[in-house]
């Protein structure tokens, strides 16, 4: 099966994706895990978030070719994690870098059209 995805193509077999998603129902019970959680912070936009509503991210997503290990996996905010979803880290960043564009705009029209 292949997933296409914008500018990406991945080849990742049914069977590879579930063993992924086995690998990382097994490290949300580790030690490793709990400690993740317990900075209570989102790796993406830094925020604090209580421990229960803080998700497992994989920073490269398995659809884009990405694993089930430490390195790969960190605790995001529900929010990061809904609009993040296939991107990679680059494209997260001129994603985020795009908003904050977006945003300084919309206040610069504010301020110059008034309240």
């Amino acid at each position: 099966m292949i997933n296409e995805l914008p500018g990406f193509l991945a080849a990742v077999p049914p069977q590879a994706l579930r063993k992924e998603k086995e690998k990382a129902r097994a490290l949300r019970r580790t030690q490793w895990w709990r400690r993740q959680l317990d900075k209570g912070r989102c790796h993406y936009c830094g925020r604090p978030v209580a421990r229960e509503l803080l998700t497992m991210d994989h920073v490269v997503p398995l659809a884009r070719g990405g694993r089930s290990t430490r390195g790969n996996l960190v605790p995001c905010c529900k929010d990061c994690n809904n609009k993040k979803k296939y991107l990679v880290p680059i494209e997260w960043e001129k994603y985020m870098e795009r908003l904050g564009r977006d945003a300084d705009r919309t206040a610069v029209t504010e301020t110059e059209s008034g309240p």
